[in-house]
């Protein structure tokens, strides 16, 4: 396998934060350069060395960087999309600057490149017992009995390779209902809103922090035949921005997010909000490790767990209003 090297700049103080961003996205492995180390490693006054390499030493210099090293396919463009959110949420959180410019780079691989060549890598996907999803390059049988959701992310997360998604999909599929209202938050490509519909649900809305992703998820909802009457798209945040949220309303018989575990404890608060009494929350992109905080953090603010489903280390959820 082909892998790409993701080099993201940062700062000493934003280490923890970058890496335990990148932990709760499932990236396990990274090297990190920081001058700051290398500079207390040279002030060690109880290590004599002969001789210091001069690429060693140029590390004294250099801007602290946070590499990470990524499968050359499609769920490699997954985390790159997952990584550039995780990115922009972290830029916002730092009102001072302190984490530095946050900018990452590819080294062996143009960024262009790759957005072409992951596609060879997408081919038809079954999920659950019900859809089949499919990017518009490729064709399926006519005779195909599944419903057909057609999805091309472009430079938003959500093509149904990554487990979180194919997890948050089976719950929908589960719990919607023919008529049903669902919001998805967090929406990315919009492949889970979209799944709703076909999948039965009169009314939908999406939201997300990425302009992009929100201009992505309105194409492809159009991509798929549903009408701007049924698809609704909104760029924000709703942990921030409370007009977003009086917007958005309240009584949604699902609400679904596929985020990170931060984000989603974050966000707990505000479910309650929008989910009718009795209907159902569905959560995921949650790490094996952290399912016990954000499973408590939302049975906190009136949840009932009713179960949860697990692929590889990723977890997801599903709730009923109290």
């Amino acid at each position: 396998m082909n892998w790409v090297e993701l080099d993201i700049y940062t700062t000493t103080e934003g280490i923890e934060p970058l890496t335990g961003s990148l932990l709760g996205l499932g990236v396990n492995g990274f090297v990190i350069k920081d001058a700051a180390d290398f500079n207390e490693f040279l002030s060690d006054k109880t290590i004599n060395w002969d001789y210091i390499d001069d690429d060693l030493m140029g590390l004294k210099d250099c801007e602290t960087t946070v590499t990470v090293y990524l499968p050359e396919n499609a769920q490699g463009h997954e985390n790159l999309e997952a990584i550039k959110l995780e990115l922009k949420a972290l830029k916002q959180r730092d009102a001072e600057g302190s984490f530095g410019r946050l900018e990452y780079e590819l080294k062996n691989v143009k960024e262009e490149d790759w957005a072409n060549n992951w596609k060879q890598y997408f081919k038809p996907l079954t999920v659950g017992e019900k859809l089949l999803i499919k990017p518009s390059w490729e064709k399926v049988d006519d005779n195909e009995s599944r419903k057909i959701l057609e999805i091309d992310p472009a430079s938003s997360f959500g093509t149904g390779q990554h487990n979180t998604t194919q997890l948050c999909l089976e719950l929908i599929e589960k719990y919607i209902n023919n008529g049903d209202t669902l919001l998805d938050l967090g929406c990315g490509s919009g492949i889970l809103s979209i799944a709703a519909v076909l999948l039965g649900a009169s009314s939908v809305k999406a939201v997300d922090i990425d302009e992009n992703s929100v201009r992505i998820a309105r194409e492809n909802a159009a991509k798929n035949g549903i009408s701007d009457i049924v698809y609704n798209a909104y760029c924000g945040n709703v942990i921030e921005n409370d007009l977003l949220v009086r917007q958005l309303g309240s009584g949604y018989d699902v609400v679904c997010a596929n985020i990170v575990a931060d984000v989603l404890i974050a966000m707990s608060g505000k479910f309650s909000r929008f989910v009718k009494n009795s209907g159902y929350l569905i959560i995921s992109g949650i790490i094996d490790s952290r399912k016990g905080e954000v499973i408590d953090s939302v049975k906190a603010c009136g949840f009932e767990l009713i179960e949860t489903r697990c692929k590889e280390d990723w977890v997801a959820a599903a709730f009923r209003a109290l």
